[in-house]
């Protein structure tokens, strides 16, 4: 019998210019729900070029530029904590930004899908002290991909 999994990650990779690793992804994705002591969740993973994550930036933030990254928590229960939210991140913002930081645009594009999902679970980097901590659980996840994020 295969067990099913309680988290359910789909992504839509809505770009030409960068390759994904969707299973990768959904990796990250899922160890950080587990991590984090999410019981259930649904969390959809959306890979967009800058003129759609600007255009829907500007929609719901009300924020005229391109990002590198949104999350939208659509419903939380908390009995049994349950999840559902979604990420959109940028393939053009991942590519230049990688290149200023001297790593591979995969692992910048894994790094905003950390950072979303930690978003998703409860997690600020407005203020200084909660940008500390955000770091470091963005190290915690991206070190199990053998990688220490470039900032």
């Amino acid at each position: 019998m295969v067990e099913k999994s309680p988290y359910r990650v789909p992504v839509n990779n809505a770009q030409e210019r960068l390759a994904v690793d969707r299973q990768r992804l959904r990796e990250a994705v899922r160890a950080i729900l587990a991590g984090e002591g999410v019981s259930r969740a649904e969390v959809s993973l959306a890979i967009v070029d800058d003129p759609t994550i600007h255009r829907l930036n500007r929609q719901f933030l009300q924020h005229d530029y391109a990002t590198d990254v949104l999350s939208f928590l659509l419903e939380e229960s908390s009995a049994p904590w349950r999840i559902e939210g979604e990420v959109i991140a940028s393939a053009d913002t991942a590519m230049r930004s990688a290149e200023e930081y001297g790593w591979a645009p995969a692992d910048e594009l894994l790094l905003y899908v950390v950072h979303g999902t930690l978003h998703l679970v409860g997690y600020d980097d407005h203020e200084p002290d909660d940008r500390t901590v955000m770091r470091e659980r963005e190290r915690h996840y991206l070190a199990a991909f053998g990688l220490q994020p470039r900032y």
